[in-house]
């Protein structure tokens, strides 16, 4: 038996604050108990880290990760070995990535080979959703059999015509099939059809820079996708996720949805936060390095979020991590946006930049865990084994030093590829120790961990639903 005894620190939840010793016993969290009590005090272990001064946190649960996905003729470039190092690098304890369904294959071809990519490389515990990009009656079979093995959520793309989009039909078809077996649909709600009119219109016109990427993937069409989605998944009874969230007017969708009683739930992520179409905008091409989708928009729309965030009109922070390095990657669409890869390195980030949220004074500590942990955890079936630090949960926890300072940087950071999206951002906030299941992955910012700790974590449904 292995004993770990934390001392000294506050521990935030997303539903309390104590200066509490926490003790863990053979990877699970066994004990709080008010720092200085006899109760604490009378605790023994092999290992004590003292955490006074410091947050003790739970590890962050980031729902929405693509490692090694195949995407416009590339691949993202942090493999699950790489991209889960950053992340516990970044205090985050457990990926959801995506496993891909291709067209004419079934979704078990899909699961199997994303299982074997991440068998065995993973430094932290991982778990994966489905992309259903071609509905037929077998696929809608084999959803019933992947939520009962533990897989209970499907993206679907109204985006990307040609590679994951599936039509109204279709999705209503999954969406009815989720009604029945408690599974969630996640949508990437642009109409795809019409922003491929308009990007063949702006490369008629010679718009090839990175900014028009922003420009012909309109924010009414995010909001029109997000609408129509809201709609089908009444029509069929059924819960929705909708992913990436970069628009005030999909926030306003969603709002509107919330109001009205239904089980429609939003996520943003933190490029949609903290960056804009400026960095979309910066000569030279660079602008290609913040090619993403949904795009960035006008700083203006990030009042909205931050507003979604408090009033929990959007529920979760996730990165929506897919990197593709510059040199070499985000180069081939050099005169033609519409052939940068989309996706923006964020795993190791997204825990600090949420912190200096709390600092900034947009959302409270509480509610930095409730986005980042908590929430993604329930909405995703890995609640209370993940996401909060109480008797039984798995031990995930980050010594966090709310007062060191940083500055983000490509040269030090641990993700695999060749550049930031947030490069010289200064924050306040960093993680100092993180235990996954009780063991030290990051010690005193040193990596202990190994690739092959990770373990496979198959998922419980939404425990959202009404």
């Amino acid at each position: 038996m292995s004993r770990t005894v934390i001392r000294g620190g506050l521990v935030v939840t997303a539903s309390d604050e104590i200066h509490a010793d926490v003790l863990i016993e053979d990877g699970r969290i066994v004990a709080l108990a008010a720092s200085g009590t006899p109760a604490a005090e009378a605790w023994t272990a092999e290992r004590t880290i003292d955490a006074t001064g410091k947050y003790v946190i739970p590890g962050g649960v980031d729902a929405h990760t693509h490692m090694e996905l195949p995407f416009g003729g590339t691949f993202a470039s942090d493999s699950f070995e790489t991209g889960t190092r950053a992340a516990a690098w970044g205090g985050t304890t457990t990926i959801v990535d995506f496993a891909v369904q291709s067209v004419g294959h079934s979704l078990r071809e899909g699961l199997d080979a994303w299982n074997a990519k991440a068998d065995g490389q993973c430094a932290i515990d991982y778990a994966f959703h489905m992309i259903v990009s071609d509905v037929n009656n077998e696929t809608l079979k084999e959803m019933d059999l992947l939520v009962e093995e533990g897989v209970t959520s499907f993206k679907q793309f109204m985006a990307y015509p040609g590679v994951f989009y599936s039509d109204d039909g279709q999705i209503l078809r999954a969406m009815q099939r989720s009604a029945e077996n408690g599974g969630l649909i996640m949508m990437h709600a642009e109409n795809g059809i019409a922003i491929d009119v308009l990007v063949e219109q702006a490369l008629a016109r010679g718009e090839t820079d990175p900014r028009y990427h922003g420009e012909v993937r309109k924010a009414l069409l995010e909001a029109e996708a997000t609408h129509r989605a809201i709609k089908l998944a009444q029509v069929a009874g059924a819960p929705l996720y909708v992913v990436h969230v970069s628009a005030q007017e999909a926030v306003a969708e969603l709002a509107r949805a919330r109001d009205e009683g239904l089980n429609v739930f939003g996520e943003t992520c933190p490029q949609y936060l903290f960056l804009s179409t400026d960095n979309l905008a910066e000569p030279d091409f660079e602008g290609a390095k913040y090619v993403c989708s949904t795009p960035l928009r006008p700083r203006e729309h990030q009042a909205a979020l931050w507003r979604g965030l408090r009033t929990n009109d959007l529920q979760v922070v996730s990165t929506d991590h897919c990197p593709f390095c510059f040199v070499g990657q985000k180069e081939l669409g050099r005169g033609d946006f519409s052939k940068i890869p989309n996706g923006l390195p964020g795993v190791e980030n997204r825990m600090d930049l949420l912190h200096q949220a709390v600092v900034d004074g947009h959302i409270s500590r509480r509610r930095w865990i409730e986005i980042a942990c908590a929430t993604p955890a329930r909405m995703f079936g890995l609640y209370p084994k993940k996401g909060t630090i109480a008797p039984g949960a798995d031990a995930d926890v980050v010594i966090y030093d709310p007062h060191a300072e940083q500055i983000i940087s490509a040269e030090t950071h641990h993700m695999n590829v060749d550049y930031s999206a947030y490069e010289g951002k200064r924050l306040t906030g960093r993680v100092e120790t993180v235990l996954s299941r009780g063991e030290p992955v990051i010690t005193e910012r040193e990596f202990t961990g190994r690739a092959g700790h990770g373990v496979y974590t198959p998922r419980s449904t939404c425990q959202y639903l009404n």
